[in-house]
């Protein structure tokens, strides 16, 4: 195993981190990352590993170069395994030939992660190719922020005019106007197609296409800064024509996901996959129950039960884990019929090898009530795992039914550990559009966390989406009512009814 990875995290996007990338991480004891790498990533790192920021930012650098270069050294000797983690690609203008040097120089060894660099990734996201059978046969990476220590530029723009390759110039934003101004000088005309993409691949991308003569004002104008690429030639006019990705519904918006830690991923990726900005501020932490000889006794027995009824993933997940201390699997559920309450808990009942007997059609108590009585629930036994503390809503209207009900705690929830602070942080830039909840304990513990005040100051630029009609009621006891409900109580139904807002705005 080397003592070093130099990995290039890619632009932005969490998908175009490379699957040796990410196991390079997983395998590090210690995780040195910078400014343009998505910290997203460090959620792969193993329990324990150090993890150390070292900034760099258009000159504003946590640690210089030199000083970075010295502390991977050092905790290489220390005998840790380092994932020096990059934006983009290492080998392009990431200064990982540098580090690589004083690596070899230190005596230790070393591995490169190549990863998507910026030039063509953030230009592919703006729909522009940088090479085309119609336009050009190659494309030039250039710097647009020179090393200033240098006695004599190395840029020949004589030779960038004359060629026919697209130009991407990292690094350049501040220096735009001189790059367009000796891009002409040097005899690209003037009215030449230029694109600025800012934050390629990232929910916050941006981009426009104008000319080497008005890209300067246009770029001021619009308020663009680093991180943007620089893109010149006539791919940039394919733009309008093959631009995705700044199409989608939610692209830009900050949406807040409530929900617990175990479960937040799930619905985060559905919203990054329509373009949001994710906030995930988990309200409620899910726990195992310290004592679980009442679920032991229960399972030994579960051929008494003519039905089980799942209502959450948590419930499956914990239910399941009994089962398997106890040496056993699905087979236990064979004599009983199995009904979970919303797709998300049928898929994880599926992944067990059960397909549920019965799904709600709404994911209400009266739905699953009436659909269970069409079934003949009446006179069984039934046996809901579900949290210790939960809404007694179901279990009363089937044990009114004529059902003889058991309500099997199998974890419990409570208040998350994690403080509202970065949320309060994104509240106050104004970089949350929306807040959502998806059960009412995440309403009542996230105002046990957020005063209520701080979103009444903010309500009109906020919307606040709720799953269902009985979340919106535990909404209505703090004083607000929800911008967005969907008629369909699922988690792509939430996620759809937020694109469906924006869309109609």
């Amino acid at each position: 195993m080397p003592n070093v990875y130099l990995i290039g995290a890619g632009p932005g996007d969490l998908g175009l981190l490379t699957i040796k990338g990410k196991k390079a991480i997983q395998s590090a004891d210690a995780v040195v990352y910078d400014y343009l790498a998505n910290p997203a990533f460090l959620k792969y790192a193993k329990p324990g590993a150090e993890i150390i920021y070292v900034g760099k930012k258009g000159g504003d650098h946590t640690l210089p170069q030199d000083k970075i270069n010295e502390l991977i050294i050092a905790k290489a000797k220390e005998g840790k395994v380092v994932a020096r983690l990059k934006g983009g690609d290492p080998y392009v203008f990431g200064r990982g030939g540098e580090e690589a040097e004083e690596l070899v120089a230190a005596g230790l060894t070393f591995e490169v992660v190549p990863g998507v660099t910026a030039g063509v990734a953030a230009a592919a996201y703006a729909g522009i190719p940088v090479t085309h059978r119609a336009f050009t046969p190659s494309v030039c990476f250039i710097t647009g922020h020179e090393d200033p220590g240098k006695a004599q530029s190395t840029l020949h723009w004589d030779v960038y005019a004359k060629s026919t390759s697209t130009l991407v110039f990292y690094m350049g934003v501040k220096n735009l106007p001189d790059i367009c101004a000796k891009l002409m000088e040097a005899g690209r005309p003037g009215d030449e197609p230029v694109a600025l993409v800012y934050r390629g691949t990232s929910c916050r991308q941006r981009s426009f296409v104008s000319t080497l003569a008005e890209a300067p004002a246009e770029a001021k104008r619009l308020k663009f800064t680093a991180p943007s690429i620089i893109i010149v030639g006539g791919v940039c006019g394919l733009r309008d024509t093959l631009g995705w990705f700044e199409k989608r519904p939610l692209l830009g918006r900050g949406v807040v996901v409530t929900r617990a830690r175990e479960q937040a991923s799930d619905f985060a990726s559905v919203l990054e996959d329509l373009g949001a900005c994710v906030l995930e501020f988990p309200t409620i932490a899910v726990k195992p129950l310290p004592d679980y000889a009442e679920v032991r006794t229960v399972v030994e027995n579960l051929r008494d039960y003519g039905w089980v009824i799942f209502t959450s993933t948590n419930g499956v997940d914990h239910f399941w884990r009994i089962l398997k201390e106890m040496g056993k699997d699905a087979r236990a559920l064979g004599p009983c019929q199995v009904a979970a309450i919303g797709p998300a808990t049928a898929d994880a009942l599926r992944e067990r090898g059960i397909e549920p007997d019965f799904v709600p059609p709404k994911y209400v108590a009266e739905s699953v009530v009436e659909g269970l009585l069409a079934r003949g629930v009446q006179g069984k036994k039934v046996l809901i795992p579900r949290a210790k503390v939960a809404r007694e809503v179901l279990p009363e209207e089937l044990a009114k039914a004529g059902a003889e009900v058991r309500v099997l705690p199998v974890y419990e929830t409570g208040l998350a550990e994690a403080g509202p602070d970065e949320f309060l942080e994104w509240l106050a830039r104004g970089d949350v559009q929306f807040v959502t909840f998806t059960s009412s304990s995440t309403v009542e513990n996230f105002f046990a966390l957020v005063p209520k005040e701080r979103i009444a100051e903010r309500r009109a630029d906020l919307k606040i989406a709720c799953i269902g009609p009985v979340t919106a009621k535990t909404l209505a006891r703090f004083g607000f009512t929800p911008d967005i409900s969907p008629e369909d109580y699922t988690i792509p139904g939430l996620a759809a009814a937020l694109a469906k807002a924006v869309e109609s705005e």
